[in-house]
């Protein structure tokens, strides 16, 4: 077979490659014309033709987010602004000749870029491992040569699919590429992970389709890439792989992912300090010269001024309690955080949006009851349900019954209807829309039995009843279809025996016996962990492609109170700030498109709202992108998989718990570090500045102040390893720059006022020393390590910091601090850093000023909890 000498404009792009699978080829060609320009046949591809277009267009994997190196990872983690802040505050030192505390800077920088690089290179590896665990085959028809015979359809990896290839598909199996049907028996397509839909959709080929685009997903006759067949089976032609598919065409319509809660938070105080940073320097300068006559000689000093402002440890703080919080969630609950800084978006989440399908209900029915055609209980209508699906499936050669004839089979508890032997069967088609068992009972060789269950409508109207009955049955269906359920009708007729074969024209004036309801069965931990997210302040929003009614249902049988219920129509209908109001108290949003739930989501975000969503199919990628933090199971299709920033082990809500819970810890020891830290250095730079302004000599060496700020960095390290309280997960755990930088002021100015109240002890006790500058320096050292040791046991246990108490990494590390700051002047090393020792009255005064210094932290420390209880 040659090439196709004129590619036709409706199925290869002006490139002369196939077009993608969303254009109009598959569906304004008929099945004769598609295979024609597609170069193949009923017999399939040669193995060389195969392997040439497998050359040509690649293999059938869906694109993948390029491997980032180590090298590349490290270079963007210096675009953190606390990082970059870091780098120029370092790098400047070096210039000024200030080389210990360049030296120190420069080394914090790296550690905290290799600390945060190596964690998400580790959960790249991990995501990698995970996609090379899932093998995927297909079923194609391929011969030797041109000449030769089909040799049979075999098994090949999917990734070898190309354009041409005759595929079959049976019950079970994933559709490894974009296909359009050639034949089909029975074929119904799970596409849940495409559409939402929870419900199988039927398939069936159409020869010659109208050409209307109808939505890629929608086509009756193409089943795309990533769903998976429920029922029957079918043959088809590949038209599209890998990149060309509709699965990856949705991928490619996804926007840039915007910035997150904790993006926007450190961002928010970063440039807050970096501005008060400076303008620091200059003012130490100006004061220096004007008041003092000094020049750039100050200038080290007023760089150490800055760094002092600066917590120089928040990048190593930060990322090792995210990357402790990522690795412990990984060991204990398989859940890999890809982007460290999501954990502390989950502890922040205080709504979840999430699909009904496979999270609240499992991928599968379960029947609720079975009722006659007066809407009363009757466990006959199942029996003979049972005996269709039983009999349908052993006649008709079925290698596994469909979800609802496999829940009618559990629900009847037999696993043969006795008494009943089976005579023949009309198995499920999309055009009948039912299947009819045919069955011979005990004593009566004269009579077969048909039993017809299949959709309400279809099988009513093959049933004997009158225009007024039809109608009130059809209206007493809608009403049960209104609360969610899906409906079988079942019927009987009592035909004489015969040999001829039954065909569908039997299927007349048959006896209308009743219906059985199905409703999705629901997850066995849904209503736990939704009691579990309430408890902990988190509210669940359900975005689904499924029924209103069926979501409100399922709602209320989890003991959710679904309320007011939009729709997709209802959602198009406001502008985004009505969709704002309206998200803030809406539980159920049905009938939702990909762009439907990237509204909710963002709308919601809008209202000042941290989100997660959890999703697994492509129409949620948008979503998952327009949500602080996006979530998916591992079973998730891969373009979802590659957006996500949590990646869970199950679809199950209980796992969306737990790594919210590690999501708190991890956002209270960040709160509670930036509290303490913060405070300090916002009471040292002011203390600082006003020692520049009052003293004739500097108030503290640069040495001294990078020794300072190298103690109470490594005592800041106990955060990371602080394990907050359980009143850490009451709540969302969520900095907000504007009210967080506030509420320190009343923490520095104590801070403040306790350095103002030492320059007085110390110019009160060392008037008549000979070295009065030393000593000066070695007070101030030891009165500041001293209330530091005190911020940190005393206000690291604010309740909205997520702690009860100080735990003991941070007692030890506060203990040690304020151990250096009372034995450093006295030991030999004093005298090195210009410090001598201090006269006794000295401490005895200073512990005065410490114990006012502590009552007053305490009281300020009362009045912070009062106001965020």
């Amino acid at each position: 077979m040659s090439e196709a000498a004129a590619p036709d404009p409706r199925v290869w792009n002006s490139g002369g490659e196939p077009a993608p699978a969303d254009t109009a080829e598959p569906v304004a060609l008929t099945a004769l014309q598609l295979l024609r320009h597609l170069d193949s046949g009923p017999r399939g591809l040669t193995d060389t033709e195969a392997e040439r277009r497998l050359a040509r267009h690649g293999q059938n994997v869906l694109p993948a987010a390029r491997p980032v190196s180590l090298y590349r990872r490290v270079l963007h983690s210096l675009r953190d602004p606390f990082t970059a802040v870091l780098l120029c505050l370092g790098l400047v030192s070096v210039v000024v000749a200030a080389w210990g505390t360049g030296s120190v800077i420069l080394s914090l920088v790296a550690v905290s870029c290799l600390l945060r690089s190596s964690g998400e290179h580790r959960a790249d590896r991990a995501m990698a491992a995970l996609r090379e665990s899932v093998v995927s085959t297909a079923t194609v028809l391929r011969r030797p040569d041109h000449d030769g015979p089909v040799t049979g359809p075999r098994e090949i990896p999917a990734a070898e699919l190309v354009p041409g290839d005759i595929v079959r598909l049976g019950p079970g199996d994933l559709v490894p590429a974009d296909v359009r049907l050639l034949r089909a028996s029975g074929l119904r397509v799970h596409e849940a992970a495409l559409t939402g839909e929870s419900a199988p959709v039927a398939k069936y080929p159409l020869d010659a389709p109208d050409g209307t685009d109808i939505g890629p997903f929608a086509r009756p006759h193409v089943c795309s890439m990533g769903s998976s067949v429920a029922y029957g089976s079918a043959t088809g032609v590949v038209v599209a792989t890998g990149a060309r598919t509709c699965l990856a065409a949705a991928h490619r319509t996804t926007r840039r992912r915007r910035d997150s809660a904790f993006d926007q938070a450190v961002h928010g105080i970063s440039w807050t300090l970096i501005r008060f940073m400076l303008i620091t320097p200059p003012l130490v300068l100006m004061a220096g010269a004007t008041l003092h006559g000094r020049g750039l000689e100050t200038l080290p000093f007023a760089v150490a001024v800055a760094v002092g402002l600066t917590p120089e440890m928040l990048p190593v703080v930060v990322t090792t309690v995210l990357a402790r919080g990522a690795a412990r969630l990984a060991r204990t609950h398989k859940v890999i955080v890809k982007r460290l800084p999501a954990l502390h978006d989950l502890g922040a989440v205080d709504v979840l949006c999430l699909d009904k399908t496979g999270t609240l209900t499992q991928d599968r029915p379960v029947v609720a009851r079975a009722v006659d055609a007066e809407g009363r209980d009757d466990p006959a209508v199942l029996r003979w349900a049972g005996v269709n699906a039983w009999w349908t499936l052993q006649l008709a050669e079925l290698p596994t019954p469909d979800a609802l004839d496999e829940a009618i089979l559990d629900a009847t508890g037999e696993e043969e209807p006795l008494g009943w032997d089976g005579v023949a069967a009309l198995p499920y088609d999309p055009v009948r829309r039912l299947a009819t068992a045919v069955v011979r009972g005990p004593g009566r060789l004269g009579t077969h039995t048909l039993v017809a269950k299949g959709a309400v409508e279809n099988v009513l109207e093959r049933c004997a009843l009158d225009d007024a009955e039809r109608e009130r049955l059809l209206a007493m269906a809608a009403r049960e279809a209104d609360t969610g359920a899906r409906l079988l009708a079942v019927a009987l007729a009592e035909r004489p025996a015969r040999r001829r074969a039954y065909t569908p024209a039997d299927e007349r004036g048959l006896a209308f016996l009743g219906f059985v309801v199905l409703r999705d069965a629901l997850a066995p931990t849904a209503a736990e962990a939704l009691g579990s997210l309430a408890e902990h302040g988190v509210a669940v929003r359900i975005l689904t492609g499924d029924h209103p009614g069926t979501a409100a249902h399922t709602c209320r049988e989890l003991g959710l109170a679904p309320g007011r219920v939009l729709t997709a129509t209802d959602i198009d209908r406001l502008d985004d700030d009505a969709l704002a109001e309206a998200a803030r108290s809406t539980t159920v949003f049905a009938r939702c498109a990909p762009e439907h739930k990237a509204r909710v989501v963002g709308a919601l975000r809008a209202g000042g709202h941290v989100t997660g969503f959890l999703g697994d199919g492509a129409n949620d990628v948008p979503a998952l992108l327009a949500a602080d933090v996006g979530i998916c199971p591992k079973g998730a299709v891969d373009v979802v998989r590659e957006t996500a920033d949590v990646v869970l082990a199950e679809k199950d809500l209980a796992a969306v718990d737990h790594a919210i819970t590690a999501g708190r810890f991890s956002s209270a020891g960040i709160a509670t570090y930036l509290r303490i830290t913060l405070s300090s250095n916002l009471g040292n730079v002011i203390a600082m500045l006003a020692a520049a302004l009052l003293l004739p000599f500097l108030p503290m060496l640069p040495a001294q102040v990078l020794v300072q700020n190298l103690c109470f960095d490594a005592a800041q390290l106990a955060f990371a390893f602080d394990r907050p309280a359980s009143g850490a997960l009451r709540r969302p755990a969520r900095l907000r720059p504007r009210g967080f930088l506030r509420s320190l002021t009343g923490f520095g100015l104590l801070n403040a006022t306790a350095d103002v109240a030492t320059f007085a002890v110390l110019l009160l006790t060392t008037r008549s020393a000979t070295d009065a500058q030393d000593v000066f320096h070695a007070g101030w050292f030891t009165e500041n390590l001293l209330t530091q040791a005190l911020v940190m046991i005393v206000l690291s246990g604010i309740r909205s910091a997520g702690a009860g108490r100080a735990s003991s990494p941070v007692r030890c590390a506060a203990g040690a601090l304020a151990a250096i700051g009372v034995l450093l002047p006295l030991s030999p090393l004093g005298p090195m850093l210009a410090m001598a020792p201090l006269p006794p009255l000295f401490y005895l005064l200073l512990a005065a000023v410490l114990a006012v210094y502590t009552v007053a932290l305490r009281a300020e420390k009362l009045r912070f909890d009062r106001r965020h209880a």
